[in-house]
């Protein structure tokens, strides 16, 4: 049986989590959960040799430097030349690859915790793409999460079940709604499925953009362990979301329900949710004195933060910038001018 190839998808600027991460070194590239990146931890979950092929890095240029301080000497990187979202991203990834190798498409900065079950959920997932299903991997709901996207099951398709719909970020009650119906997942942005049934996906549903990615790999150049497509046809896709573009059209949707301790570490607040705390649910990394607190969580790289009395307190020290937020404002710290600016 051929081996699942992992995609890892490196985009973005992280700014939920400045000052910490910025558009130099985003996310991906910082130890927030023990003393490995996230990206580091992404590939470390994708190495078992008897189930995965050599890894695939789709990302910028502007990050190449950090990929290859992580990526395995077999690793090969696909250079954007700029950011076009998901769909056309995985499409260069799956253009490279013969039509019938399996692909694990995942982002680069996401914490799970259960390795063992993420590879279980793979394999049940590899099963389906096999039989040509595209499959969306869904997260259990741990609560009524306002923040993500919604997957809901259909009919039994063993060892998953078809999508009946992707749903949009909810408001709380109709979050409150999909936990009480339980027949809903979280979309966590991981897929698998074969490279040429998704490019024949995309063929039908944006024959456009099927078409400029195919002539950007054709006039590509290849560049010691990197692949750097034509930048004249690909910087003229009009972008999109792999769920937009395809998994929401096609009728070869599937999905398999994950509970591996899933969190994409989108702000503070799930930082903090992700990490053991003291008695009184507090966390301090760096010098940090509290006093009186509850629920709050501090993070600096050099000055000492005294906190007295507080509770839901988010404080983070980065050099010279400071944020402070309530754990309900955590959401809004991308929208700083600071975050915006960097």
């Amino acid at each position: 049986m051929s081996k699942i190839v992992p995609v890892i998808m490196c985009g973005g600027s992280g700014t939920r989590l400045w000052p910490r991460s910025r558009k130099a070194r985003p996310k991906p590239f910082l130890p927030l959960l023990g003393n490995t990146t996230l990206f580091s931890q992404t590939l470390a979950r994708c190495s078992d040799p008897a189930m995965f092929a050599s890894p695939i890095v789709v990302a910028g240029a502007a990050h190449g430097e950090h990929i290859r301080e992580s990526l395995p000497d077999d690793g090969v990187m696909i250079v954007e030349p700029e950011g076009r979202n998901t769909a056309p991203a995985i499409a260069l990834a799956a253009a490279r690859l013969p039509s019938d190798a399996i692909m694990l498409v995942c982002p680069s900065d996401h914490h799970i915790r259960d390795g063992a079950a993420f590879c279980e959920t793979v394999a049940d997932a590899a099963e389906l793409a096999r039989r040509d299903y595209l499959v969306a991997i869904g997260i259990r709901p741990t609560g009524p999460e306002t923040g993500f996207g919604y997957i809901e099951r259909g009919d039994e398709i063993s060892p998953g079940h078809a999508i009946r719909r992707f749903v949009e970020k909810p408001d709380l009650e109709r979050a409150k709604q999909f936990l009480d119906d339980g027949n809903f997942s979280w979309n966590g942005g991981i897929f698998v499925f074969r490279a040429g049934v998704y490019l024949d996906e995309l063929r039908k549903f944006r024959p456009d953009m099927a078409e400029l990615v195919t002539k950007a790999v054709a006039e590509g150049r290849e560049e010691g362990d990197s692949f750097h497509p034509a930048a004249e046809p690909f910087c003229r896709i009009d972008g999109d979301s792999i769920d937009y573009a395809v998994m929401e059209n096609t009728q070869s949707a599937a999905t398999v329900l994950a509970d591996m301790g899933w969190s994409d570490i989108g702000n503070w607040k799930a930082l903090l949710d992700e990490q053991e705390r003291d008695g009184d649910g507090n966390v301090v990394r760096g010098r940090g004195d509290l006093v009186d607190c509850r629920n709050v969580y501090v993070d600096s790289d050099g000055p000492r933060v005294s906190v007295i009395g507080l509770e839901d307190v988010v404080v983070v020290v980065d050099g010279n910038d400071i944020v402070i937020t309530t754990i309900d404002g955590a959401q809004k710290v991308g929208k700083l001018p600071g975050a915006l600016d960097q």
